[in-house]
């Protein structure tokens, strides 16, 4: 069983391993996943590849998290509806006793061990207010409980050179002198340059020639919100492509510091509510979630950093937001 103090990362993707391939097959072939759909390639391609494939074990532990994150969020959609639904009043901040008795009343009325598993591990991988109580049932209850991870390896960002022999290496300058001889043969004469005077004056451009166009200055790309962000941010807020601080929470639970659960850092705004921001965290270290940060030296930062993949929602305090800098239209093309 994964445990629960484990990534959020890894919650999400145990919970994929935990439910019936045959449903998760069904709800990957209901996308709409054609190559002018509006879905990232990021998230898009490891999806079509899942459809080709049918491994949905690799597609868990190995896939961009974007792309599992995307996949649960689907499956977990109509249940968490429902969740929501019978919480009523309180599906803000509810309880853990609250949850508790949602959670069993959803599963009375019908809905599977599957479905309530997406709607934990959806709300863990989202960083909902409830993650903790949502952390706990997966603890408790027998029947929640997530598969162990298989061990994944990080792939090298280097391949190992491999060795190559002498008589390979010969054969392959052979074929080179022998390309070059034939190009050498087959091309054409060069024909001779119009003599012109040194000192003459380059002829004028005809008044029937038609005027090179300036190219048009680049545009911001527009992101793309998964349907639950969508009803929840405005992705042309003002904020989009800020740098501010924030407090992001952890992923897991520390054990030296439990009782320590966010910590402030940068973020980059990708959309924004009037009570909310949908933030990509910034860190000091790297991951494989994690990129690097080109404009840290530019927008204030005292040391690089990297840019996480994974989206978090974080509420807007009572003091007003003082951004750190703002992405140029490249900057952020290049991160979406």
């Amino acid at each position: 069983m994964t445990d629960t103090t484990s990534s959020a990362s890894a919650v999400v993707r145990a919970a994929l391993l935990k439910f019936d391939p045959a449903n998760v097959l069904k709800v990957v072939d209901s996308l709409d996943l054609r190559a002018n759909a509006k879905v990232s390639a990021v998230v898009g391609v490891p999806l079509r590849q899942l459809q080709q494939r049918r491994d949905v074990e690799a597609f868990a532990t190995s896939a961009p998290m974007a792309a599992v994150r995307g996949l649960l969020e689907v499956i977990a959609m109509t249940p968490l509806e429902k969740v929501i639904e019978l919480l009523g009043e309180h599906s803000e901040h509810p309880t853990y006793e609250q949850l508790s008795v949602a959670i069993d009343e959803f599963l009375a009325t019908g809905g599977s061990i599957d479905d309530a598993v997406s709607v934990l591990a959806y709300a863990i991988g989202d960083a909902f207010p409830a993650t903790a109580h949502c952390r706990q049932l997966l603890a408790e209850r027998e029947e929640f409980a997530l598969p162990e991870l298989p061990e994944m390896q990080a792939p090298t960002v280097l391949a190992a050179p491999r060795e190559v022999s002498p008589e390979i290496r010969e054969q392959r300058k052979h074929r080179r002198e022998e390309e070059k001889r034939r190009k050498k043969v087959a091309a054409p004469p060069r024909a001779p340059r119009s003599a012109r005077p040194k000192n003459s004056a380059p002829p004028r451009p005809s008044a029937n020639a038609t005027p090179v166009a300036a190219s048009a200055p680049e545009s911001r790309r527009r992101v793309l919100l998964t349907p639950l962000e969508e009803s929840r941010f405005n992705a042309d807020h003002p904020l989009a492509g800020s740098i501010v601080v924030v407090e992001v929470p952890f992923d897991a639970l520390d054990p030296v510091q439990p009782d320590v659960t966010a910590k402030e850092r940068p973020a980059l705004v990708v959309a924004a509510s009037s009570e909310e921001l949908l933030v990509r965290p910034l860190y000091s270290n790297a991951s494989p979630t994690r990129a690097i940060f080109a404009p840290w030296r530019r927008v204030g930062l005292d040391h690089v950093s990297y840019v996480d993949d994974i989206r978090v929602a974080v509420p807007v305090g009572a003091e007003p937001l003082r951004p750190l800098g703002q992405l140029t239209t490249g900057e952020w093309n290049a991160l979406f």
